[in-house]
Formats: C-alpha cells, sequence, structure tokens
C-alpha cells in the first residue's frame, strides 16, 4: 500500500524521499489529484500554496497537477498516479468524501496501488477515532504533536489501537503486516 499520512507534508528531505520512492516513473511523467477541501478555514487556506509546492518541488509539472474540490463532479476517464489531500477540517473533508461517492474510488485506488498523501486533515481520515473513517488504520491518529508526546519511530503491528502521535516531521507509511513511523 502505497499511503503516506503526514502532519505537514513533505516536509522534510526524508518524507520527500519516502515519497519519491513510491513513484511509478519520472517525476515530470506524474498526473496528480490535488484535493484542497479540507481546506475551509482561513489558516488551513494559507497553507495551501506550500502543499501544492510539495508536489512540484518534487518534479511534477504543475499542467499534471489537477484541483478537485469534491464540490464539482470528477472527470471519469482521467488516470491519476498520486492523490494528495491537504488539511483543514477533518470532519469536513469526510463528509465531502462521503456525500460525493468519493470513498470507493478513493479505497479502490489504494488497492490498485495508487499513490496516496496525507497532510493532516487528509492523514487523519483515515484513523479509526474519526466516525466514517477510511479504516487504514485500526487506532487513532493526532498530528502536529510536540516532541514530549510524539511517537517513537519504528515499526508496529498493523492491528495496534494506540493512538499514533504524529510530530511535524515525521510520517507514517504501511509495510505488509505495520504501520512504520519515520522521521
Amino acid at each position: 500500500m502505497k499511503v503516506l499520512l503526514t502532519s505537514c507534508g513533505l516536509e522534510t528531505k526524508i518524507i520527500e524521499k519516502a515519497f519519491m520512492d513510491m513513484l511509478p516513473k519520472p517525476p515530470s511523467e506524474i498526473r496528480a489529484m490535488f484535493i484542497p477541501t479540507a481546506a475551509n478555514s482561513p489558516d488551513a487556506i494559507e497553507v495551501l500554496p506550500k502543499c501544492l509546492n510539495d508536489l512540484l518541488k518534487c518534479g511534477i509539472k504543475r499542467e499534471n497537477i489537477f484541483v478537485y474540490d469534491l464540490h464539482d463532479e470528477m472527470e471519469d476517464n482521467v488516470i491519476y498516479d498520486v492523490i494528495y489531500l491537504c488539511g483543514g477540517s477533518p470532519d469536513y473533508l469526510l463528509k465531502r468524501i462521503n456525500e460525493k461517492n468519493f470513498r470507493k474510488q478513493l479505497l479502490g485506488f489504494i488497492s490498485a496501488g495508487g499513490i496516496v498523501i496525507g497532510v493532516s486533515a487528509g492523514s487523519m481520515i483515515f484513523a479509526n477515532d474519526m466516525l466514517d473513517n477510511l479504516g487504514l488504520l485500526k487506532c487513532g491518529l493526532h498530528v502536529h504533536c510536540g516532541d514530549e508526546v510524539r511517537e517513537k519511530a519504528g515499526r508496529y503491528d498493523r492491528n495496534r489501537t494506540e493512538c499514533i502521535n504524529l510530530g511535524n516531521t515525521q510520517a507514517v507509511t504501511f509495510e505488509e503486516n505495520d504501520i512504520v513511523v519515520f522521521e
């Protein structure tokens, strides 16, 4: 499963490298869907350029990044390699995903080997502590955690139920039957 859950996106070179290692072809050929829907407050909207820059700095061409805000109808026959879920309100993002019937498409995309980057709210929607979550984590996920409580880097059983406290320079990915927290 090629899912990268973060607090702040491709914040470090290590997280950026983990993303780049997932890519099936050169970045200049990657087509990405950029979903800013969760950004429904001034603070979250302010971060959107940084999120878009995450993809651009990796070499993905701007013309290959398509914005889908989960309010319009999605084009049926466009194929994407990456879906980037921005931060903001996780409750609002899940509501829009479920109202637009995007849940089935997103989970199918992941099952088919598509790459997903979650940032803050875009990560939290996969965790068990959210109502109607997308179910990749059987535990809760807290983001933007300080050094005193953030998760120790390492491998954890996929069936873990204890909440993961993710710092701003950490990410979660999945390998075999494990959840991997790294920084």
